[in-house]
């Protein structure tokens, strides 16, 4: 049943397309009626006409008549009659009427009435065709605004069908009524789903797309039985045409994977015949289930791309070198079938992205080394590589305006005057021919706009390309530089993240004093439930109330002095009046003592000063502010890298269970000795994770999947084993096992560093200072758990540089039979030569 339909959509778009392209003399699409009596009386029910009612002699209608006249052609073939009324000059009916004579077109289906467009809207054949399609369209093309729209409708679609997701930058334009037209042949088959909102195709993309253009996804929903699973999507490579939407359309509903078992010169699929090449896994009996697994892998990456097959060679005799394990067959005719040997997953989706790959991979072995040897210059020109990424992703929005009308431009001339003007002044130095620059210029224009109009606050910026010595002498010694100023104060230097949320959080905080000087009881307790003044109110941050006695002034002014430093970053409050003492003791503690009130203040955890340094009270405010069972993202895993802890981190494709997660809390409230970090990562608010698991495992795990993570010392991965459930004394056994050796890790990370293309972009070493030299403060609790050392070293470890490729190379390949995953390796026929092993430059990745 299924071929048939496909068969009957083919020919369907077959013939639209032979229809649109037979030449056609005048206007002969276009029927005229005399009056709208005759043409009322003549509708048939379930046809639809799209009337224009204009009087006998009307020359200000002539352009868009012409424009109607040609429409009519098109939607002909979509059985919809276009027909120009003609009023009688007496008629003053609603259709005929001055008021709406010569402004409106009326869409008809039968007598009843679908839609009225204005005339201007109708201003081309695109616009007609769109717009007319879309109205009659109505049930089948679902319009949608926002993302929680967009993922309603994907849940509702999960395990049924799949749904094809457009944007469009306006509605009648050429790209919309492209849509419109494969929606009316494919609607039955597949969901249509379109928008017109920039915001909404940003949501759904993991680049910065341009709005500009048109966008279309093929969202694979059918095979997402889970409802926590998300549906794959397949971006339309090819700007957006019928033709183009009709193949890619083809293409997604193609097998993902066809197994071959004749020789391939004599297989033809739908890929070739549109012109794309087909790639042959060729597999064995011993490794077929495996070959399988990668085949898929693979198809999955070049989807929309290529066609992947799998080529049995214990079904057809290849009289090629045995070593081989991947064939290319393109669609040029004549050309023979390439067989290769090649070593990864990576280097079969670059044979196809990058054509001369071929070429390059057949280049005879004494020239790879020779392009190998120049150690420098090839590190060289990895770092040009991330510079150009850098400059890539600014130089695509190169022609876009940013919106800077809200940021005050200084020079030396204002410079010093502007600073008078409000009560904080925030400064961004930047270089305007610098890359991360513009980067950061484009957050700080979004960070105007959502502060404009705040009161106290003056966003400007320094191009230090014009004004070099007013950098210099403000000590700016790096681009970009944020720097705010207070009236009668030394500067501060931002030093977090750049995005435009950390950048907002940190301008609001420094308006208020830190610490924030409490005059009683009931203002000091009231702070800890969470009453703020109005500036701290939309801060949902762990608050810190410092509380003193009058005999603990040294602690006290270290602690102020502290908050100078961490102003912007931490909501600090003080108390020291006579009953500071009673409110210490409420909370089992005495001054002087930090009380943290986590969660809206629903709980105060009190917590002894016993030193009184300046760098001792900042580096354990911003210990004690870290999670206890923190949600690993993007902007905070430095603060819990710069541990420099093993990492206990839960994988998991959405939120985590209620019981998960109260195990978890419970194995992570043994913080007194801190071995390591207890965290959880949400796939689906991350989705960074996946990647980081395939470097962990070559293929994404079946999830929740729990790890320990040695990142610092031996870049061990271990899994905890997937058939016990997550409890606390599962895990501790779990970890007793692996202090004493007894577990094999999944993977080893490579012990090389990535490091930062350069200096200038060592972003974790701008930030806050390392916090590896932070001593534990608490003394250790009964029942906390030990420390559990680094796992111990594989044997041989200790052994010569020189083993170390082969040691690694052993490990990996034990490892892909033992977790039973095809990963990056290609196996089959070619096992990995380990002398051309690729070194993952993965060491400081989670």
């Amino acid at each position: 049943m299924s071929a048939q339909k496909d068969r009957w959509v083919s020919s369907l778009v077959f013939l639209l397309f032979c229809a649109s392209s037979i030449p056609r003399s005048g206007s002969v699409g276009l029927q005229q009626e005399p009056s709208p009596q005759h043409y009322f009386s003549g509708l048939e029910a379930g046809k639809a006409s799209l009337a224009f009612f204009t009087p006998g002699v009307s020359p200000g209608a002539q352009p868009f008549l012409e424009q109607i006249e040609s429409s009519a052609e098109a939607l002909q073939d979509y059985g919809i009659s276009v027909v120009k009324v003609n009023c009688p000059k007496d008629d003053v009916s609603r259709y005929c009427g001055k008021e709406n004579a010569l402004r409106k077109a009326f869409l008809f289906r039968g007598n009843r009435l679908i839609r009225e467009f204005p005339t201007d809207a109708l201003f081309d054949v695109n616009s007609i065709v769109a717009n007319v399609l879309f109205a009659l369209l109505f049930n089948e093309v679902k319009y949608v605004e926002t993302l929680a729209d967009l993922e309603n409708t994907e849940n509702v679609l999960k395990g049924k069908s799949n749904m094809v997701f457009a944007y469009v930058p306006a509605t009648g334009t050429a790209e919309h009524r492209a849509v419109m037209e494969a929606a009316f042949v494919y609607g039955t088959v597949h969901q249509f789903v379109l928008t017109t909102e920039a915001a909404l195709l940003k949501a759904t993309s993991h680049d910065d797309p341009d709005v500009s253009s048109a966008w279309l996804l093929f969202c694979h929903c059918q095979q997402a039985t889970d409802p926590a699973q998300p549906c794959r999507r397949t971006a339309l490579g090819q700007p957006l045409t019928l033709l183009n939407i009709h193949r890619h359309l083809k293409l997604m509903g193609a097998p993902l994977v066809t197994e071959v078992a004749e020789d391939p010169e004599k297989v033809s699929t739908v890929h070739l015949q549109l012109g794309l090449p087909l790639v042959f896994i060729l597999s064995q009996k011993e490794t077929y289930e495996a070959d399988r697994r990668t085949a898929e892998f693979v198809a999955w990456q070049l989807l929309g791309k290529a066609g992947v097959a799998l080529l049995s060679r214990d079904l057809v005799d290849l009289n090629v070198l045995h070593r081989s394990n991947i064939a290319l067959k393109t669609p040029d005719e004549g050309m023979p079938i390439q067989y290769l040997v090649l070593e990864d997953t990576d280097e079969v989706i670059t044979l196809v992205e990058d054509k001369n790959k071929v070429k390059q991979i057949q280049e005879d072995e004494q020239q790879e080394e020779e392009e190998e040897e120049d150690e420098d210059g090839k590190e060289n020109n990895n770092q040009d590589i991330q510079d150009d990424q850098v400059v890539e992703a600014v130089s695509r929005d190169k022609k876009r305006e940013l919106p800077l009308e809200q940021i005050l431009v200084l020079t030396e001339e204002n410079f010093h005057s502007s600073l008078s003007e409000a009560a904080r002044t925030v400064v961004l130095f930047y270089a305007s021919w610098e890359a991360v620059s513009l980067a950061v210029l484009r957050s700080y224009s979004e960070v105007a706009a959502r502060l404009k109009g705040t009161p106290g606050v003056l966003l400007c910026r320094v191009n230090c390309w014009d004004w070099p010595g007013l950098c210099s002498q403000e000590n700016v010694t790096q681009f970009p530089t944020i720097k705010i100023y207070k009236e009668g104060q030394q500067s501060v230097t931002y030093d977090g993240m750049w995005g435009t949320e950390e950048l907002s959080s940190f301008i609001l905080l420094s308006r208020v004093p830190c610490p924030l000087k409490l005059a009683s009881m009931d203002e000091a307790e009231g702070y800890l439930r969470g009453e703020f003044p109005s500036e701290l109110s939309s801060h949902h941050h762990t608050s810190l109330l410092g509380v003193f006695s009058t005999a603990s002034s040294e602690a006290r002014e270290a602690f102020e002095e502290a908050g100078n430093i961490l102003s912007g970053h931490v909501r600090m409050g003080m108390y020291f009046e006579d009953d500071a003492l009673a409110l210490s003791q409420k909370y089992s503690v005495s001054p002087p003592a930090l009380l943290l009130a986590r969660s809206g203040g629903r709980s105060v955890e009190g917590i002894a000063l016993s030193k009184h340094s300046v760098q001792d009270m900042v580096q354990m405010i911003r210990y004690e502010l870290l999670d206890i069972f923190p949600e690993i993202t993007v902007p905070n895993l430095p603060r819990y890298l710069q541990l420099r802890k093993p990492f206990l981190i839960l994988f998991s494709a959405g939120d985590i269970s209620q019981m998960e997660s109260k195990e978890m809390l419970k194995l992570a409230e043994r913080r007194a000795q801190q071995a390591f970090v207890a965290c959880w990562l949400n796939l689906k608010k991350t989705p960074v994770g996946h990647g980081i698991l395939r470097k962990y495992f070559s293929t994404t795990p079946s999830l929740p999947v729990l790890l320990w993570v040695n990142l610092h010392a031996g870049g061990q991965v271990f899994r905890f084993p997937p058939e016990h459930s997550i409890t606390e004394m599962n895990i501790l056994s779990w970890l007793e096992k692996l202090q004493a050796g007894l577990e094999i890790p999944s993977s080893t990370l490579s012990e090389e560093d990535w490091k930062p293309p350069l200096p200038a972009y060592d972003f974790l070493q701008m930030m806050e200072p390392s916090m590896s030299e932070l001593s534990p403060h608490a003394s250790p609790r009964p029942g906390d758990i030990p420390p559990v050392p680094h796992p111990p070293k594989s044997p041989g470890e200790d052994t010569a540089e020189g083993d170390t490729a082969t040691r690694e190379e052993s490990s990996q390949e034990s490892r892909a039979e033992e977790v039973g995953s095809p990963g990056r390796d290609l196996r089959g026929t070619a096992p990995r030569l380990a002398a051309r092993d690729k070194q993952g430059k993965r060491h400081s990745e989670l």
